[in-house]
């Protein structure tokens, strides 16, 4: 045990500032590990890591003036992070264990797990797949101690070339030449690493390996391809367990899957990123948008529409062709350059600058369900989530500083109101802020990022500071949905913008004559509609509420006696604007009642001579309730109300 003084005296002893705001004191530099194992053996043999002046360090840290200590455990979200960095280096050392001509690269922490990209002269099988991860659970048993080490970065270089990793030399060769490299071992594999992490392989207790892809060098594609190995790492086997069971149900929600069994869109390879709309599913887009588009008109928003493709002029005017144009498709005509549209503000302003406007003009808010185009890399394309060409339901308003306040706020509440009819009350809230590449000065940043700040904390929301992740042109609020599997999902935003309205020339003739630049704010509540689109269906597993399903209703014969009966309940549902379809086809009435289903239509009605004679249906659900028969009004006024409620009138399991 380190002895602990009770008082602190003015010497050289560091004395260390826990959580709770208690302090100890000791006579000489002291590792954050003897820390853990001062205050007591359990808490030494969980710690994997420590938090020294809000900077993650290894338990090995020497500690040797006045600090703040937090005791890192597999508890913490830190220490989460560590176990996954460190996972990252165990699948290293097991695949150099089995293939030692392999070289390693790069192996971050992502969401939920990890990857590492190994360079290898053949693809690795299902079969290296399997024995990999079984090595790293004999290595992970041996407790390998993890110890850090540092080199200069000539050293540094020279050490992996000697070793073969040609690679690592290579990483470490673009570092500034002042810099001090650390390296990590564990048994006889060595890695370069920043850290922190575990003290022992043994700690690492919870993984699997999840997928095998590919991955360019450097994430260039003129570079050679590696392969990328993924996984997943969790504090224990419980939290692993539970994580795989929710893959497992994504798999099965999969937006793609669903899409091919409902017929509701495709892609393919001559329109990389692009979407095909069949007929089911564009009914599905059409009644998003519409509803949007309600929304929209019922909160003061006025609907317009600008060109896809326009001159490079206007887009170098608003800032897009020196800060996005890698993202920018492009073409040439009659000695002119053109892109396609990847965002829809600057052709808002045109609009906004057709006549003079007055502060009694403003707020202005315009809005478009416009097409964007971004040429996104083809590898991170993915089904509705990942597009190159996307719809926003984007909206620009046009108002005075003194009116952002109210605006924000209106909006806030309005995009709470959308999320909720969808299903998602869970909303995450991130404050952006100005990025590196940025235009505009950092007076305007200040103001605009302090209207922001301000909205959120009027509304007594809970938010997280983004430092640095902010549009170029302005500050941004990021709202995500959090779904039925912990998912989330980034899909709203608003953001200040005082830049772009005055390098497009924007004005308004305030109250005393004078000319004014208006502020600009640019607002989402769905994002892209696509991808929207691919969270709903993922949401409910293709149980889409009455009102986005394709099909509302089918109507179904026993025999062909009920034919005319069908065709004309059909006709009836028809004219009361209830999507339904007739199904008279000679087959058996289990046969067709399963069919529809597993098309997840919401009502199925049964027609049989009983229900011809007595002028009724008889209802079932499509997650097999007998809803028992009734009189076609009757029905109507059931699906009615189900519609209107917009999903919120539950029928079913």
């Amino acid at each position: 045990m380190v002895e602990v003084t009770t008082e602190l005296e003015e010497t050289n002893m560091p004395a260390v500032t826990l959580p709770d705001g208690s302090q100890r004191q000791y006579p000489e530099p002291i590792t954050v590990a003897q820390v853990a194992e001062d205050i007591g053996s359990g808490l030494a043999r969980a710690a994997i890591g420590g938090k020294v002046d809000q900077q993650l360090v290894d338990t090995a840290y020497l500690i040797k003036q006045d600090a703040e200590l937090a005791i890192i455990t597999a508890k913490d979200d830190d220490g989460l992070e560590i176990i996954r960095h460190s996972t990252a280096h165990l699948l290293a050392q097991a695949v150099k264990s089995l293939f030692p001509d392999a070289q390693v690269t790069i192996g971050p922490v992502i969401e939920d797990g990890f990857y590492y990209d190994f360079a290898y002269q053949r693809p690795f099988t299902p079969e290296d797949f399997q024995a990999i991860e079984k090595r790293m659970a004999e290595l992970a048993k041996q407790a390998f101690p993890v110890s850090r080490s540092v080199k200069g970065r000539d050293q540094a270089v020279a050490y992996f070339n000697d070793i073969g990793e040609s690679y690592k030399a290579e990483i470490i060769a673009d570092i500034p030449d002042d810099s001090e490299i650390s390296l990590y071992q564990q048994g006889d594999f060595v890695d370069l690493c920043r850290g922190p992490h575990v003290p022992s392989t043994s700690h690492l207790k919870a993984f699997k390996l999840t997928k095998l892809a590919g991955a360019y060098w450097r994430g260039d594609a003129n570079n050679e391809m590696l392969q990328r190995i993924y996984g997943t790492a969790w504090a224990n086997k419980d939290q692993l367990k539970a994580y795989l069971k929710r893959i497992e149900e994504a798999e099965k929600r999969d937006h793609r899957k669903i899409a091919k069994q409902l017929d509701l869109f495709h892609l393919q390879e001559e329109a990389p990123g692009m979407i095909f709309w069949h007929p089911n599913g564009w009914t599905v887009y059409q009644q998003v948008e519409q509803y949007i588009r309600d929304v929209m008109q019922t909160n003061g928003y006025q609907e317009v529409r600008t060109p896809q493709v326009v001159d490079r002029k206007l887009w170098e005017q608003s800032g897009h062709w020196d800060n996005f144009a890698e993202n920018m498709f492009t073409t040439h005509s009659e000695n002119r350059d053109y892109a396609v549209k990847p965002m829809n503000c600057p052709g808002h302003i045109q609009i906004y600058n057709r006549g003079l406007r007055s502060y009694r003009d403003l707020p202005l808010r315009l809005a478009e369900f416009g097409s964007c185009h971004r040429n996104e890399p083809s590898g991170t394309l993915h089904g509705l989530m990942r597009l190159r060409n996307f719809v926003q339901d984007d909206a620009h308003i046009f108002c005075t500083e003194e009116q952002i306040q109210q605006e924000v706020d209106t909006f806030i509440d309005l995009l709470f109101e959308v999320y909720q009819t969808f299903g998602f009350p869970d909303i995450l809230i991130k404050l952006s802020t100005r990025p590196e590449q940025r235009v505009g000065s950092d007076v305007i940043w200040d103001k605009a990022e302090s209207a922001l700040q301000q909205a959120l904390d009027n509304k007594g929301l809970n938010w997280e500071l983004q430092p640095g992740e902010g549009a170029f042109y302005g500050p941004k609020i990021e709202f995500s949905l959090r779904d039925s599997l912990q998912r989330v999902w980034q899909c709203g935003t608003i953001q200040v913008d005082f830049s772009m309205p005055e390098r497009l020339d924007a004005h308004y003739i305030a109250e005393d004559g004078s000319r004014q630049t208006p502020v600009m704010l640019h607002r989402a509540i769905l994002g892209s509609l696509e991808r929207f689109i691919g969270i709903l269906i993922e949401e409910h597993a293709g149980l889409l509420p009455t009102w986005l399903s394709p099909t509302q209703v089918a109507v179904l014969n026993i025999t062909d006696e009920q034919t005319d009966t069908v065709n004309r309940i059909t006709e009836t549902l028809q004219k009361q604007q209830i999507r339904a379809i007739a199904d008279l086809r000679n087959e058996k009435i289990g046969y067709k009642i399963r069919e529809h289903t597993l098309q997840r239509v919401p009502y199925l009605l049964v027609i049989g001579n009983r229900e011809r004679e007595a002028a009724e249906v008889a209802v079932r659900t499509r997650s097999g309730e007998d809803l028992g028969s009734m009189p076609i009004a009757a029905f109507l006024d059931l699906i009615d109300a189900d519609i209107a409620s917009r999903g919120h009138l539950v029928l079913e399991d």
